[in-house]
């Protein structure tokens, strides 16, 4: 599971990733905010623009790219990338508004129609969350349904 966005809410998921069996890495290019005493329940945390990292990842249908940044100067270039891959899934934050005006920038930047099927958005199950740790549940239980049944740690 790659989370892009060290953000509260990818603590939570990073936690809900590990009890699933995935191997979890939280990636943000914002040094001050990708830290593992924040994450302590990442296999490993990156610091380095989302794109840039994914691009030099190894990846699969196995592989889960969770994006929680919600700025489109990471999101952009980070799903139009992703969207191109062979991933298992890939959903990314935001209020439908946001998503909407997302989708508009990845077809400027040449997404296809059928690539923009792929993106899940807004990510998660809506339960109505308020807190980071809720949010995280709705993350990790809107993934565990299509996840490819393999051995937890053979994928990111």
């Amino acid at each position: 599971m790659l989370i892009f966005g060290a953000v509260d809410f990818a603590a939570a998921l990073s936690q809900a990733g590990r009890f699933l069996g995935y191997r979890v890495t939280v990636c943000d290019a914002r040094p001050v905010f990708a830290t593992t005493a924040r994450f302590p329940h990442a296999d490993e945390v990156v610091v380095d623009w989302p794109h840039r990292y994914l691009a030099a990842t190894e990846t699969d249908a196995r592989t889960a790219v969770c994006v929680l940044t919600h700025d489109a100067k990471f999101d952009i270039p980070l799903l139009t990338l992703a969207l191109r891959l062979p991933v298992g899934y890939i959903g990314a934050m935001g209020s439908r508004r946001t998503h909407e005006d997302r989708n508009q920038r990845l077809r400027e930047a040449g997404v296809t129609t059928a690539q923009l099927t792929r993106l899940n958005s807004p990510i998660g199950l809506d339960l109505g969350a308020h807190t980071p740790a809720a949010g995280g549940a709705g993350l990790a239980l809107r993934r565990r349904p299509v996840r490819p049944s393999t051995r937890p740690t053979d994928a990111p």
